[in-house]
């Protein structure tokens, strides 16, 4: 059975129109952004065993698949707007599609950072980049992107494990590992384009068991910070995860910590460039989105004549406390998070009490005993001293761009609930989402998700429009 759908019966959305494209269904935009179909997960790929490895889930139905535009807009002197310097106020609500395509642009160095990361246990050169400096970013698909990769960079877990774990599979034990990449704009067109030379930094997530124990560590630790007025009695001082912290700054007797790596390698382009314009833009999904924002923290704190520092995460895990938050703004360090409200990964860990963000965006903040009910007064006390007791207390940081794969009908309502989780996470997920969004009041274009829907549907049936 085919489908035939007559352009003059289809409904025109301002933002959006059909095209005659065979085989693939095109959402046209002013950045010519298209919607590929994708194939179903193998059951095989439903287990535990397969979270951990997010390279598996490249491919999920009912996902849309991205791509940028070849056509990018040109930046010009608004570039620092685009990169945060007011704290992108009117680019968010609804989306400027000049920052949806460089939110995107950015995504897919995060994505580069999974593909070249080698994921096989059984593999000798495991938890390692699979692809030369030279040639990491042509094997990504980045081709003709204008940046060359400068330094490689690696995350060296802290954990003591007992000794019998001696006996168990090298793999599982893996302390340090490949993280991501320094990469710098090399390309004049580029550079002409962007309105600036820019430097990345770019982070995968969480991919080995030694990460995973890290990640588990939620309490907060303190953050050396070189900042005199915190020094108050009544301010315990910047605090992070201390996980994240440990992956950040340990090093092992064969290597450097990332900290090191990262210091030295910034001080390096920084002496080179440092006499044009230059931004430096630290990107990451999941783990490497709280990495993202402690470098960024780093390099504020070490380099006082740093360039403007912007953070892009994504699917973001909390930092830090409220004097963290507090540090990061002082030294104008400007931080755009991407959030799946769906994602219970946003929403961890720890708790958020009296935070300056809206409540409606705070589900799992217990301040919502806030004493108004005098049944509840004495327990909110309670509470909040004992999550003050155990160090618990996180404050979100930055700007936020709130997307729901729920309210987008992205999901796939034959998914397990194990895979909803893992889905509502993916990095193509969030790509995805960006790509449809237009503001809090219209998820995704309508037009773009009749298209959706309508994929979905004819999934395994020939079409043609």
């Amino acid at each position: 059975m085919k489908l035939s759908i007559k352009p003059n019966s289809l409904h025109h959305h301002p933002h959006c129109t059909l095209q005659p494209v065979p085989k693939n269904i095109t959402c046209i935009q002013p950045q010519r952004i298209k919607f590929k179909t994708t194939t179903p997960l193998r059951k095989t790929e439903t287990s535990w065993e397969g979270l951990l490895n997010p390279a598996k889930y490249k491919n999920q139905p009912g996902l849309a698949r991205h791509v940028t535009s070849s056509q990018p807009m040109r930046l010009g002197k608004k570039w620092m707007e685009y990169q945060g310097i007011k704290n992108w106020d009117g680019l968010l609500e609804p989306l400027d599609d000049h920052l949806r395509g460089e939110i995107l642009r950015y995504g897919e160095f995060v994505q580069a950072a999974y593909k070249s990361f080698d994921f096989d246990p059984a593999s000798p050169s495991y938890a390692t980049c699979r692809y030369p400096k030279s040639a990491l970013l042509d094997q990504c698909g980045l081709e003709g992107r204008g940046y060359r990769i400068t330094k490689n960079l690696r995350a060296t877990s802290s954990i003591q494990l007992p000794r019998w774990t001696d006996m168990a599979p090298s793999w599982t034990v893996t302390k340090s590992s490949w993280i991501g990449y320094v990469a710098i704009c090399q390309d004049k067109q580029e550079i002409a384009r962007l309105g600036r030379r820019d430097i990345v930094i770019a982070y995968r997530g969480t991919a080995t068991c030694m990460e995973w124990l890290e990640n588990l560590r939620a309490t907060l630790t303190h953050i050396s910070s070189k900042d005199t007025d915190l020094a108050d009695l009544d301010v315990p001082g910047p605090m992070v995860e201390t996980g994240f912290l440990s992956l950040y700054t340990s090093g092992s007797s064969t290597g450097p910590s990332l900290q090191e790596m990262v210091r030295e390698e910034i001080s390096r382009l920084l002496k080179s460039y440092g006499d044009e314009p230059l931004s430096l833009t630290i990107t990451g999904h999941s783990l490497g989105a709280a990495l993202a924002i402690l470098t960024a923290y780093d390099i504020r704190t070490n380099f006082k004549c740093a360039p403007l520092v912007t953070v892009i995460s994504f699917g973001g895990p909390r930092v830090g406390n409220r004097a963290f938050r507090a540090q990061l703004e002082k030294q104008g360090t400007k931080v755009l998070r991407i959030v799946n409200a769906d994602d219970v990964v946003t929403k961890m860990p720890g708790f958020i009490l009296d935070d300056h963000t809206d409540h409606d965006h705070n589900t799992a903040a217990i301040n919502c005993f806030d004493g108004s009910d005098n049944r509840f007064s004495g327990l909110s006390k309670w509470v909040q001293n004992r999550v003050l007791d155990a160090q618990l207390v996180y404050a979100e940081v930055g700007e936020e761009l709130r997307l729901s794969s729920s309210s987008s009908h992205i999901e796939s309502p034959s998914f397990n609930p194990v895979m909803n989780m893992a889905a509502r996470h993916e990095l193509s997920t969030y790509l995805d989402l960006v790509n449809g969004f237009v503001s809090s009041r219209c998820p995704i274009r309508a037009t773009a998700k009749r298209v959706l829907n309508n994929a979905r549907h004819h999934q395994h049936k020939p079409y043609k429009i």
